[in-house]
């Protein structure tokens, strides 16, 4: 997309490289950057709007890490417009490209697995989300984590506390941060109690990361007595 090569920045495409991870071992091993801002990606697609399920997918297929977003984005967009048939061809094109490994950054991942995929599942089976979660593929699970996100929205932990048990030995850094955010946010959507019954049961068993951002938003007191049992 030329639009988005014009308005990459040499110096930012570098500071986005080292954010990341994009170095040997790292999680965002290979990803290309070219330095767009992430308000300028929005920006820019808001003009490609329209662009069809097929100028997508050839976006997601490239090297350069705002293509993929961008294209996402796109998707985001058309999905929530679309109905029918048409909604249901968008959230098939999403799954094939995860399973593709071309959602490949926690960026990526959380600008389009609630938008997208949860956003379909709502007020059906969500088994596909347990489905995701219970793989060991870094970006598959945590869109399984994040998918949760449109329920939690509408005061549903439900699907949320179906992931947990298939993530809470995972100690990724990313996965127990999704984790961790996932489960903040239930207890400020669906009621402080059904956080406090949860970190009663699994505290003592879950990662320090995720039960840092779990308990971000308690008292001080409450917080530290949940994080004192680690």
């Amino acid at each position: 997309m030329a639009a988005l090569q014009a308005a990459g920045d040499p110096d930012r495409a570098k500071k986005s490289a080292r954010f990341f991870k994009t170095g040997p071992g790292e999680y965002g091993e290979g990803d290309v950057f070219i330095g767009v801002s992430v308000p300028d990606q929005r920006k820019l697609a808001r003009q490609f709007r329209g662009i069809g399920r097929d100028e997508v997918v050839r976006l997601l297929a490239g090297e350069v890490h705002e293509h993929r977003l961008t294209a996402l984005v796109l998707a985001g967009w058309e999905f929530a417009h679309a109905a029918g048939a048409e909604r249901r061809a968008w959230v098939d094109m999403y799954l094939e490209q995860v399973r593709a490994g071309r959602v490949n950054n926690w960026d990526l991942v959380d600008s389009s697995a609630e938008q997208i995929l949860g956003e379909w599942l709502v007020g059906q089976d969500y088994s596909p989300l347990l489905e995701l979660a219970a793989q060991e593929d870094l970006w598959r699970r945590r869109v399984g984590i994040i998918g949760t996100f449109a329920f939690t929205r509408r005061g549903d932990a439900q699907p949320l506390l179906a992931v947990a048990p298939l993530v809470i030995g995972d100690r990724r850094d990313l996965i127990q941060k999704a984790y961790g955010w996932m489960l903040r946010e239930a207890g400020k959507r669906c009621g402080a109690e059904m956080l406090l019954d949860y970190l009663d049961g699994h505290a003592a068993a879950m990662g320090r990361t995720a039960l840092s951002y779990a308990t971000e938003h308690l008292d001080p007191a409450t917080r530290a007595e949940y994080r004192a049992r680690r």
